[in-house]
């Protein structure tokens, strides 16, 4: 069942950029966003109600507040991103969440990096780059994917900005009613300037573009669940391979289902930042006793 929940996770988060894609031929980035924390927070209360008989809403701590600005930073940038861009182009999020959690992690909890994490930081980077230019010219970057890589880019440091509002809430929250909190107060913060920014329907109302409105709640309301239960039983090298292939099924979907170009730059660039995250998630082979008294002495 684990495998399953990781399997589901890793497919939905995959299916993000084509879902958005789907429905911003209806409605414009402003409405997506509120909808993908509308109907996550929806079925967020569902799924806590079945399984506890109660939901418990916490709105008086401050990672609450940074944790959910964060997350809204994430699906704004993100959403109007995919929308002028590819429908794979979110694969960027990933890597530049791990290079600014690395960087969080050094400067802001003071944990030692080990060399490999420096240059499993810099596959991240350089992968980012060669897929952000995809052989353009130099003067037709910030017209084109130039900006989009920006926007992305924007999207991941909000990622990181919640991943770490995470970290600090476990202490005291359970992981059910901490996002329940922290995208209840995303959906008001993306919700306060769609009144005064938002186009609304942009285009022709379709039964697709309203699944995948709804599809993308579910994403964000339960993926977060799989995840963390397929995590305590599944090996963590399993995790990584799954959890890292969302980037090559998310580029399959966008050539299927939009026959988006499937550049050698965006190949080779996905490649390396993908490097970059098993060399930062594969454990170390452990060192023999014998090696290790040894270099006990020596010091």
């Amino acid at each position: 069942m684990s495998y399953l929940l990781l399997l589901l996770a890793t497919l939905a988060w995959s299916f993000v950029g084509v879902l958005v894609k789907t429905a911003s031929t209806m409605v414009d980035s402003a409405v997506i966003s509120f909808a993908r924390f509308f109907f996550g927070v929806v079925c967020l209360v569902l799924y806590l109600f079945i399984r506890d008989g109660k939901v418990q809403i916490r709105l008086g701590m401050k990672w609450i507040w940074i944790g959910a600005a964060g997350k809204a930073v994430n699906y704004v940038f993100e959403n109007i991103a995919l929308k002028i861009g590819y429908s794979y182009g979110n694969i960027l999020v990933q890597p530049v969440q791990t290079v600014v959690l690395l960087l969080a992690a050094s400067w802001l909890f003071k944990e030692r990096i080990a060399p490999r994490g420096w240059v499993a930081a810099a596959l991240c980077v350089l992968g980012v780059l060669v897929v952000g230019w995809n052989g353009t010219p130099l003067d037709e970057l910030a017209q084109g994917s130039g900006l989009t890589t920006l926007l992305f880019t924007f999207a991941g440091i909000g990622a990181a900005i919640h991943v770490l509002s995470q970290r600090m809430l476990l202490k005291t929250m359970d992981n059910g009613n901490m996002n329940l909190s922290v995208f209840l107060v995303s959906t008001i913060i993306v919700a306060a300037p769609v009144p005064i920014y938002s186009h609304g329907f942009i285009g022709p109302v379709s039964v697709w573009a309203w699944v995948s409105l709804i599809l993308l709640g579910v994403i964000t309301g339960l993926s977060f669940f799989w995840f963390a239960e397929a995590i305590k039983k599944v090996p963590f090298m399993i995790v990584a391979l799954v959890g890292n292939s969302m980037v090559f099924f998310a580029v399959l979907w966008a050539y299927l289902f939009f026959r988006d170009p499937i550049t050698i730059y965006i190949i080779g660039g996905t490649l390396i930042f993908v490097a970059g995250f098993l060399l930062l998630n594969f454990p170390m082979r452990r060192k023999s006793a014998d090696v290790q008294e040894k270099e006990q002495a020596q010091a």
